[in-house]
């Protein structure tokens, strides 16, 4: 029960944070807004349906689970933030699992994107986006597996960065070329070989696809554009997600004991 209350008391207080940090709760509200009310309705607007695709339907997808991954790997920065602080270091000699401190800050990195999730919807339902019950009932369960992906991923990344500066210097590296290699606002069942490769390396493809999974699959009048099925999607993000954890602990952990 200790590692269970440690891990509930670390997420608490990422989630305080986010509630008490409102230029970051503009900034997070923001940007998916513009880029699915300015980018999807112009692509819709412009193009209409090619092949019966709705536009404005798949960049509402793709932003919907690019924001959610993307927040909260960007949320585990606080990691660099506590670090800077000396509070990672007053906690990781506290009586608890390495794990337990880090599954703390993913588990608080996931809730903080999640009144993000819910801002998104309300505004795919404002602008037309078809989201009936069985649809939103089937995405929170996405929606929170694609948080705490994104968030391990952060971990990973985060892991040897020495403060913030080096991190928000880093993370646009990362981050940008993954909004195209994921397919959030073009399909990628073409690309050239090349970039098919780095496509497939992108966790954020995966995040995406396992959405699109869920929401074409309830979905009646939409056209199927995932790349991979959902039991696949799901295995391999599983399988990073494992890989993340183990290898972003041990190095924040070594990172720690080199200070």
């Amino acid at each position: 029960m200790s590692e269970v209350s440690a891990v509930l008391i670390i997420a608490h207080r990422d989630f305080i944070k986010l509630l008490r940090d409102r230029t970051r709760l503009i900034a997070d509200f923001a940007f998916p807004l513009i880029f699915i009310g300015i980018l999807g309705s112009s692509l819709q607007a412009g193009f209409g349906s090619p092949g019966g695709l709705n536009l404005l339907t798949f960049v509402f997808t793709g932003v919907l689970a690019q924001t959610i991954w993307q927040s909260s790997a960007l949320g585990v920065i606080s990691m660099v933030a506590d670090r800077e602080q000396d509070f990672s270091q007053e906690i990781f000699v506290s009586p608890i699992s390495r794990y337990s401190i880090i599954f703390g800050k993913i588990l608080g990195e996931s809730l903080v994107a999640l009144p993000q999730a819910v801002a998104i919807i309300a505004f795919g339902l404002v602008l037309g986006v078809p989201l009936s019950l069985g649809v939103l009932l089937a995405l929170v369960p996405i929606i929170l597996i694609v948080a705490v992906f994104g968030a391990a991923f952060g971990v990973l990344i985060l892991s040897r960065l020495p403060n913030q500066r080096a991190a928000n210097q880093i993370f646009p590296f990362v981050m940008l070329p993954q909004f195209f290699l994921a397919g959030i606002f073009a399909p990628i069942d073409k690309l050239p070989w090349f970039l098919d490769i780095l496509s497939r390396l992108s966790p954020m493809r995966y995040a995406v696809d396992l959405l699109r999974d869920i929401y074409y699959a309830i979905e009646p009048d939409a056209v199927r554009v995932p790349i991979l099925s959902a039991p696949a999607n799901l295995a391999i993000i599983g399988s990073m997600f494992a890989a993340f954890i183990v290898v972003g602990t041990a190095l924040f952990v070594r990172s720690e004991r080199n200070r």
